[in-house]
């Protein structure tokens, strides 16, 4: 409030005379005089008063409400840049209005000024515990009011300011990020499908594989962002093709003994093509899953390390007869079982060199063979439950002629 409470039965007050002049601090800031104030007081007299003031200061948006019951409905509504409140009202107090406001996180970045003829300490410990600005006396005096509102809007022109700031470096941060993603998707995709492209001229099925992987994955109850690096990474699950020579993959017939095992280097090929190599590990590159495995061991990529495990194990088995390593069960790390069951079904649905594209039927009826032999139950039982999506990930990703 800006003046004592007036008995109703006496006559309204005369407003006294305002300040002669707008002051040079708001006549020169556009920003000041544009602010929105509201006042909140049940007395009608303390709101001409201090709208005489604001106004002739330069002020020209001011509002005011005198049922207390409409103060947080209107302030919701109109985000004033300050509220000057009475505390003393009937029905809705000063300070239930400021505990709204406290609880709400954009009302709270509202500044108050309380205006009020009590002196009371507690009142005054209150009011600043749910956030109020300031206090002012009543009655008002204008050379109290008018820099303290001024003071006040300032303050929040500058947090304001600092806010923006603040979300514009976000979203400029967030802007980077996403090209920062979209750019190591992109390496992903290159170097994977420079791989695939050696024995699969379209490239398709790495990233038919790391949809099936994030199909199973999301099936198993996997994050989203978990889902999303999985799909990533197992993308990379056969880049130790690159070491393999192209009679090989590309060989229409089936591998004798001597071009399986080199072959089967590839999963250690993969592991090594990220990591540089120490000269004496150049001697390690004959075996394709270590190698493959290496080649993406960066321990400062998640991603990267993701996928050189994927790499390394995705051709081990549930029972342990498996390479390169013969891991056993839940020995398997779940990104290599996940791959495995993905890119054993793509290789079954797709067309090899050495063989045609079974029906999906049969793809599923070898797959359940391996049950608990070649696969884990548990992954092979989420690829089963997802196969509406994976005939999706099939059209979608479909190799052309």
């Amino acid at each position: 409030m800006v003046a004592a409470k007036v008995d109703s039965r006496q006559a309204a007050p005369r407003v006294p005379d305002a300040p002669p002049a707008v002051s040079t601090r708001l006549r020169d800031d556009p920003g000041l005089r544009a602010a929105k104030i509201l006042m909140v007081d049940d007395e009608e007299c303390n709101i001409l008063v201090a709208r005489k003031y604001l106004q002739t200061d330069g002020y020209t948006k001011i509002q005011a409400v005198t049922d207390s019951t409409k103060a947080i409905a209107l302030i919701r509504s109109e985000k004033p840049d300050l509220v000057l409140l009475d505390v003393m009202m009937p029905q809705v107090s000063g300070l239930d209005i400021l505990q709204v406001m406290a609880l709400d996180p954009v009302l709270q970045r509202i500044p108050v000024l309380i205006l009020t003829a009590s002196n009371d300490a507690q009142t005054k410990k209150n009011c600043l515990e749910l956030g109020a600005s300031d206090f002012l006396g009543k009655p008002v005096d204008p050379n109290d009011l008018l820099p303290r509102v001024r003071n006040t809007l300032t303050n929040k022109q500058h947090q304001d300011r600092l806010s923006q700031y603040a979300e514009k470096l976000e979203s400029i941060v967030r802007e980077r990020t996403m090209e920062l993603v979209a750019s190591r998707q992109q390496v992903i995709h290159c170097l994977a499908r420079a791989a695939e492209f050696r024995d699969d001229n379209t490239g398709q099925h790495v990233v038919r594989v790391g949809r099936y992987v994030g199909v199973i994955a999301r099936r198993l109850g996997f994050s989203d962002s978990q889902v999303e690096l999985l799909e990533l990474a197992a993308q990379l699950h056969d880049i130790g093709k690159i070491g393999i020579p192209d009679d090989i993959l590309k060989k229409p017939g089936k591998l004798d003994p001597d071009e399986y095992n080199l072959m089967q280097r590839h999963c250690m090929i993969g592991k090594k093509i990220i990591a540089p190599l120490l000269p004496e590990e150049f001697t390690v590159l004959k075996s394709h899953t270590r190698i493959g495995s290496n080649l993406l061991n960066v321990r400062s990529s998640p991603l990267l390390v993701l996928a050189a495990r994927i790499a390394q194990t995705h051709h081990e088995r549930w029972d342990g007869t498996g390479y390169p390593l013969g891991l056993r069960g839940e020995d398997i790390p779940i990104e290599g079982r996940l791959t495995s069951v993905a890119d054993v079904f793509d290789a079954l649905s797709t067309s090899r060199p050495y063989k045609a594209a079974y029906p999906r039927e049969k793809c599923f009826k070898i797959l359940e063979e391996g049950r608990g032999t070649q696969f884990d139950p548990r992954v092979l039982d989420a690829f089963f439950a997802s196969s509406d999506e994976v005939v999706q990930i099939q059209l979608e990703y479909m190799d052309q002629p």
